[in-house]
């Protein structure tokens, strides 16, 4: 993996779009030496990204378009889901867990957890914009035999 591959992605505000992102967002990382459990992390931080903009910056409603942004160098998987929807004012208070009536407020916890960097940036009436990085793991050793057997004489 020598320059970095990416993709851009604009769809409606619908439910139905988490899955389109989060398979997209897999099969560019599914490119570099990740464990299936590093990938389905990663789909679950996806999903929750673009979850919020739905509900959150949208609420829920399918007039507005989530842009996704996803890259994939030798050392970092790059994803960035923004929405121009109602935005934040306190961004702070959506990485604390809560379980109140309106929300179960997990998911910036899960993007923290499961990926290894996590910025919000956010400014009301204007959106919301998440960046979700995880650092490619080195190929094993098994890996990079496969690789020299594939590339044949």
């Amino acid at each position: 993996m020598a320059e970095a591959n990416s993709f851009k992605l604009e769809v409606r505000s619908r439910p139905d779009n988490v899955g389109l992102v989060r398979l997209a967002v897999a099969a560019l990382a599914a490119a570099a030496p990740f464990a299936v459990a590093d990938l389905e992390e990663i789909k679950v931080a996806v999903s929750e990204a673009v979850t919020n903009a739905l509900v959150h910056g949208y609420g829920g409603r399918d007039e507005g378009w989530v842009l996704v942004e996803a890259s994939l160098s030798a050392e970092w998987l790059r994803v960035v889901v923004a929405d121009r929807g109602c935005g934040m004012e306190d961004v702070g208070l959506a990485r604390q867990a809560a379980a109140d009536g309106e929300r179960l407020g997990l998911g910036v916890l899960f993007m923290e957890t499961f990926m290894d960097e996590v910025a919000i940036e956010s400014q009301p009436g204007a959106g919301t914009r998440v960046v979700l990085q995880k650092r490619v793991p080195a190929p094993s050793a098994a890996a990079l035999g496969r690789e020299a057997a594939s590339d044949g004489p």
